[in-house]
């Protein structure tokens, strides 16, 4: 009798051990799954083709991927491939020489020098749809402009249409708190600057506003700012 009492004792005791160790492995992962950082869709400029997806394919009725241009990279053209249409007829804002179909890149003219006409190129950010024409067309020069996901507009659908729609799977989740994904060369651009940025006070990524020079040896105008639409 008492054998069978000590037996039945092992084993309660070894079920209560085993609930106890499910318990806590439990709440080990229920600790680890609230304190994981939030995920958001971002897209690598490095993997985009701009294909019009980014436009097409997002559940909103505009789309929340948006041009940005990496003023660092920027050559300030005055025949900028990323503005004017390929059969432009004049070098104007004439809506016909514009490649962006909703005209949301802002032209403005900085300055002159050595008989050379300097132009900052901004993105009026509710105008852009992100089908990519300016980014295609400003790869074949400095590849300034490139997409990004603006995460004050974009949803974070579960699963992306764009995402799966992306022939180039360039689609993918990031932590929160990075935001973007640069391009490649803009971060090259940007690593001789990031020191002196970082040593300003209040220094944003589309706030600092040195004087310099830009990727293609052209004057970076005063107004310039890092990366970013410029517009808002």
């Amino acid at each position: 009798m008492n054998q069978v009492d000590r037996r039945s004792f092992l084993a309660d005791s070894i079920r209560t051990v085993g609930t106890v160790a499910l318990a806590g492995a439990a709440g080990v992962l229920v600790g680890r799954t609230g304190s994981a950082e939030p995920m958001v869709w971002q897209l690598d400029p490095d993997k985009c083709i701009a294909c019009t997806n980014c436009a097409t394919k997002c559940v909103l009725d505009v789309s929340a991927v948006k041009c940005i241009n990496c003023f660092d990279m920027c050559g300030y053209c005055d025949i900028c491939t990323g503005y004017f249409e390929m059969g432009y007829t004049a070098l104007d804002t004439a809506a016909e020489n514009q490649a962006c179909p909703t005209g949301a890149i802002v032209r403005r003219f900085i300055e002159e020098r050595s008989g050379q006409r300097f132009y900052e190129y901004t993105i009026d950010v509710p105008l852009c749809i992100g089908c990519g024409k300016c980014v295609k067309g400003c790869a074949l020069m400095n590849g300034s402009l490139y997409m990004q996901v603006e995460h004050d507009r974009c949803l974070d659908c579960n699963e992306c249409a764009i995402a799966i729609a992306c022939p180039t799977q360039a689609f993918y989740r990031i932590p929160a708190s990075q935001t973007e994904i640069m391009k490649r060369k803009a971060i090259a651009a940007l690593a001789p600057l990031a020191s002196a940025a970082h040593a300003a006070s209040g220094w944003r990524r589309r706030r600092w506003t040195p004087r310099g020079r830009g990727a293609a040896g052209a004057p970076r105008p005063a107004a310039a700012v890092a990366c970013g639409t410029g517009t808002t």
